[in-house]
């Protein structure tokens, strides 16, 4: 069974191993796929992996062998799972595997806006404290987060973690959901709410089109002067030009990102300029524990598969 990875080289740069997937078939492993090139790799294949390599209709359609796609993430809009249902393709993914990873890096954002560390750190390598006249000197306010009200919007896996994380800090969290009842650990407030009255609001919905620009320039407007955005969950939930505007003009205090509309980072994007905005480029997934669940489980989903099991479909 011929098994093609379109893209392994950002979930696998050579730290792990591929061994459980040659177990299951002749595989063929490119670092990167380009559009042009998805056809003619997955030629002959019966099982297709793709983190970002896109494979959409016609793609689907051109590859008569192809029985299985497997994507090594969570979403998966980067399949066209209509035209992989009529072909009769089973398409799967990996869903939780990088929670506490991304939790994580929401609050290292958090921490990071509000200690500096990085910028007094680099002060101290540049010799700012060895010539300095007092024992200690601030770069920037620094802030304690202690009694600050985090807003949640969203509150799966990974918003609930980063409410753990926040409250453990000593903040308040108040959270809104979709849907109420899940929200049983911490206060919950109707989104409007939570985005005007907290000091910091951090962002865990996934994209769908009523979450597409949910954060656009009347919202930034209504939170709270000297608030912080954070976004670590899908760039287009955030209207960009108006985030940094509200940056520029000192109405919003501080915004983190780990993700942007178009990735990589275009040339001219306003948030790379913008004023005390942090961004990382989409790592918050990728720590090594991270990694190496989500290779497992895409093994276990294709193992699943070939034994005739039903392991996270995503188009049944």
């Amino acid at each position: 069974m011929k098994i093609v990875i379109l893209d392994a080289f950002t979930a696998n740069p050579g730290d792990l191993s591929w061994d459980g997937l040659h177990a299951c078939g002749e595989v063929e492993i490119h670092e990167r796929t380009s559009p042009a090139e998805v056809v003619a790799r997955c030629a002959g294949a019966e099982i297709v992996l793709t983190n970002k390599a896109l494979l959409p209709a016609e793609a689907i359609r051109a590859l008569p062998d192809l029985k299985y796609i497997g994507v090594i993430a969570t979403g998966v809009n980067i399949v066209d799972l209509e035209a992989a249902k009529e072909a009769g393709v089973v398409v799967t993914n990996v869903p939780g595997y990088s929670t506490e990873s991304v939790a994580q890096l929401t609050l290292a954002l958090i921490l990071e806006l509000a200690s500096r560390v990085g910028d007094h750190s680099r002060a101290v390598a540049e010799g700012a404290w060895e010539n300095c006249a007092d024992f200690s000197f601030t770069t920037s306010p620094v802030m304690e987060l202690a009694g600050k009200q985090l807003g949640i919007i969203g509150y799966g896996a990974i918003g609930q973690a980063t409410a753990r994380g926040a409250a453990a800090l000593g903040m308040k969290v108040v959270v809104y959901n979709r849907t109420r009842e899940k929200v049983v650990d911490f206060a919950y407030a109707p989104m409007e709410e939570v985005i005007a009255t907290s000091d910091i609001v951090s962002l865990h919905c996934p994209l769908t089109p009523e979450t597409d620009n949910l954060m656009n320039a009347e919202r930034l407007a209504s939170m709270r002067h000297g608030a912080w955005l954070i976004n670590t969950s899908r760039g287009p939930l955030v209207d960009e030009a108006a985030l940094a505007d509200s940056l520029n003009s000192g109405h919003l205090g501080g915004g983190g990102l780990d993700v942007l509309c178009k990735e990589p980072m275009t040339k001219g994007n306003p948030l790379r300029t913008a004023k005390n905005c942090l961004i990382t480029p989409h790592i918050a997934w990728a720590t090594f524990e991270a990694r190496t669940r989500l290779i497992d489980e895409v093994v276990d989903n294709v193992k699943a598969w070939q034994a005739g099991e039903t392991r996270n479909v995503v188009n049944g």
